[in-house]
């Protein structure tokens, strides 16, 4: 495992991050998820992700419960507030009572006595920034939270935020946005931004929502078991992966194996390593239903990728490649 900064901050993350998205609480049982953790940790990954919201706050608990133990200063815990955690009409949001709360409530879920990173899981238009990144000023005073990164905002939303944290004196280190060979909506707007502000990029979804794992095959049903076929019809998933499940794009990515295969890695493996190729990146989020999925990850840290084998890659993937930065957040 390597590891590198995050942004212009002294903190230091793993290059793979482990994040419980729907499998910790939900699509995996306790000891499942207990047995990624191990394996995540003994594979030298130090960056766990997670969110209040995930299987409705049952991913914090199973995470905290299996880190339970592993020395704090050894890690980095980071989590989310924005989605509803609760049917009040002040479970959710980016309100200074919602975020008390809300990292309260984490705080107790986790088992710990602070979050690494907290990050704004999506940009609240009903809420006046100045009242979010007050709240988040407090709670990195009161010693709760150490650092602050959003999820899915555009880059002027980065660039107002930056502002207020430079002005409130708040440590804000990390964007979370979704990123893979065939999502590049960031790289116009969101990256230079964050570049701008000393963002790191903590990324998720190398792999597409599993449609560059390869196992999706053209013409052929969708694998029982598959995150396809358990996410099947749900709207979220159907945004994220239904535009790219379909025989042609899917044609695309098997086209990818033999690449993969000459530089002596699975095609997981070189979606993971293509999205670390870029500097503005300091974790790749994977998600694992197994800790074989774990071991089989990591393998893309420290893997380097010359420009012969981009230039390939995105000869295969060509009009297929989402980069419209208004499809961000």
């Amino acid at each position: 495992m390597e590891y590198r900064k995050l942004g212009n901050s002294g903190l230091t993350v793993s290059e793979i991050s482990l994040g419980n998205w729907i499998t910790h609480g939900s699509q995996v049982d306790d000891p499942t998820a207990q047995a990624c953790v191990q394996a995540a940790l003994e594979a030298g990954i130090t960056t766990f992700d997670t969110a209040d919201v995930y299987s409705d706050t049952k991913a914090e608990t199973v995470l905290g419960q299996a880190l339970k133990g592993v020395p704090r200063e050894s890690i980095e815990l980071c989590t989310k507030v924005c989605h509803p955690t609760g049917p009040g009409h002040n479970n959710r949001g980016l309100s200074r009572k919602h975020i008390m709360e809300a990292c309260s409530a984490s705080l107790q879920r986790l088992q710990t006595d602070y979050i690494d990173v907290y990050y704004a899981h999506r940009y609240d238009t009903h809420t006046p920034l100045e009242e979010t990144f007050l709240a988040f000023a407090d709670l990195v005073r009161q010693g709760k939270v150490h650092y602050i990164g959003v999820s899915e905002w555009t880059a002027a939303q980065i660039e107002q935020g930056s502002a207020l944290a430079k002005e409130l004196r708040v440590p804000f280190i990390a964007s979370q946005p979704q990123y893979s060979m065939l999502w590049r909506v960031i790289e116009q707007e969101v990256v230079p931004a964050s570049v701008q502000a000393g963002l790191g990029q903590i990324t998720w979804s190398p792999l597409a929502q599993g449609i560059l794992s390869g196992k999706y095959l053209p013409y052929e049903a969708v694998p029982p078991g598959s995150r396809a076929a358990a996410q099947a019809g749900k709207p979220f998933f159907n945004k994220l992966a239904g535009r790219w499940l379909h025989d042609d794009v899917l044609t695309a990515v098997q086209q990818l194996l033999p690449l993969a295969k000459e530089l002596g890695l699975t095609l997981p493996q070189l979606a993971v390593a293509w999205v670390l190729h870029h500097p503005y990146v300091s974790s790749v989020i994977i998600g694992a239903s197994g800790p074989e999925q774990v071991l089989e990850n990591v393998k893309a840290s420290g893997v380097k990728l010359d420009q012969d084998i981009l230039t390939r890659i995105d000869e295969i993937l060509g009009k297929w490649i989402e980069r419209n930065p208004v499809l961000t957040g």
